[in-house]
Order: C-alpha cells, then sequence, then structure tokens
C-alpha cells in the first residue's frame, strides 16, 4: 500500500499520459492513491485531471495561489492516506516503469530508508545539467549525504519520517541530507530519464542553482539542531 504525489504546474499535455502509464505499470499491484496536487495551473491542468475525480484511485488536490514545487509535495505527503511515499514528477520525464523496481529495494530494508532514483543519462538542455551537476557537487561536499542526484524527483520513503523534518520552501531538494540526519539509511538506483513532450521546464536555471545553495545554510542549520536534539 502505497501513495505516489505528484505536485502539477502547467502539465495539461502530460499529466493524461504520464497516469495511464502509471495504471498500466501498477495494473498488478497492491492498493495504492495518487495524490494530484496542481499549483494553480496558468493552462487547463485542472481541467484535464478533474476528469479523474471519480476515479477509486486518485486524489485532487488544488492550490489557490502558485505555492511552488515544495509547498505541493509537503500537501500532498500530508494527505496521503499511506505511509509509504513515492514523489514522482509530473512532466512525463520520471518513467513509471521504474516504480516497482525502487518500491522492491524500499520494502526489502529492514532499516528505515530513503530509496532515490539515479538519472545517469539525463534528457535536458545543457543550462539544465550543467546547473545541477554544479548544485548536486556542492550540496555533496558540504551535507555529505553521498547523492549524486538529488533533483530526481522519483523516490521512496515514509510518511512518518517526512512529518519529523521542519518544512520550507526548497525542502524537496534535500530530503537525502536530511533524511540521513533522522537516522534512515540512503539508497540510490539508477532510472530512465525522459525527453520532456510537451510544455518547458520549471526548474533547472542558474537562478535556481542560486538559491539551492542559499539554502544550504539553513539545511546546515537544521542539520545542527537536528544533532543537538538527539
Amino acid at each position: 500500500m502505497f501513495s505516489i504525489v505528484i505536485p502539477l504546474y502547467n502539465e495539461e499535455k502530460n499529466i493524461t499520459s504520464l497516469l495511464e502509464e502509471i495504471f498500466l505499470v501498477l495494473n498488478n499491484q497492491e492498493k495504492y492513491e495518487i495524490i494530484l496536487i496542481n499549483d494553480c495551473s496558468e493552462d487547463n491542468t485542472l481541467v484535464v485531471i478533474s476528469k479523474y475525480k471519480k476515479h477509486k484511485n486518485i486524489k485532487i488536490l488544488n492550490n489557490i495561489n502558485n505555492k511552488g514545487q515544495s509547498y505541493s509535495i509537503h500537501k500532498g505527503i500530508t494527505e496521503s492516506f499511506y505511509d509509504t511515499i513515492i514523489t514522482l514528477d509530473g512532466d512525463g520525464q520520471n518513467n513509471p516503469k521504474d516504480i516497482p523496481k525502487l518500491l522492491d529495494i524500499y520494502k526489502k530494508q529492514k532499516e528505515r530508508c530513503l530509496v532515490g532514483g539515479l538519472r545517469l543519462k539525463r534528457k535536458d538542455n545543457i543550462i539544465k545539467i550543467l546547473s545541477s551537476k554544479i548544485a548536486n557537487k556542492v550540496r555533496s561536499i558540504i551535507l555529505k549525504d553521498n547523492c549524486k542526484d538529488t533533483g530526481c524527483s522519483l523516490k521512496v520513503f515514509s510518511k512518518k519520517d517526512f512529518i519529523k523534518l521542519p518544512y520550507f520552501d526548497g525542502i524537496h531538494r534535500f530530503l537525502p541530507a536530511l533524511f540521513k540526519n533522522i537516522g534512515c539509511i540512503l539508497l540510490f538506483e539508477e532510472v530512465d530519464h525522459r525527453n520532456r513532450k510537451f510544455g518547458i521546464s520549471k526548474y533547472g536555471t542558474f537562478d535556481r542553482l542560486i538559491k539551492s545553495i542559499k539554502d544550504l545554510f539553513f539545511v546546515l542549520k537544521i542539520i545542527k539542531k537536528i544533532k543537538t536534539n538527539k
């Protein structure tokens, strides 16, 4: 039993095919729910996902104002029914076929853990790839989380562990380091990464890189507080 949390912002042309892929991949799976969080999209994303409001496996949440990816993910997890959480991007670049693989790794662990996807063959423009590599390198050195790709949205972890973390805008980019410091082991598995078919990326610019690096100092304070309270 698990909850798939998918934040959405202007993904009207991507979300239908993504959901159909998920249904196909999870056809023989146990009970699950898909939580779609529309982050005040300016296109017809809300109209498209509203067509699924009677689907037994889908829960739809709608932000009245654009709150960002971290807020949407946090909101989806908070309102999830199951403890096992799977996060996934709504642009279709994450391949749903990788969900069972990461989920299986997660279930086999006897210790608390976070299982993250590792995109070794990224299908992004050079600016996004370069800014991501710089951010990952700097973050890994400072936070010592041994994570080469914290930006991969495909992750599996426990809701109980997630809600122990203090919320802040940008938290989704630092989950490995934060989970490590509350006693979870980190596991990473190579996953597929696909070209975006429709729309443009909302993340990955150098402005985002600068913000991520600034957030490092805030995360360091959180980690120090966690260690002090142990």
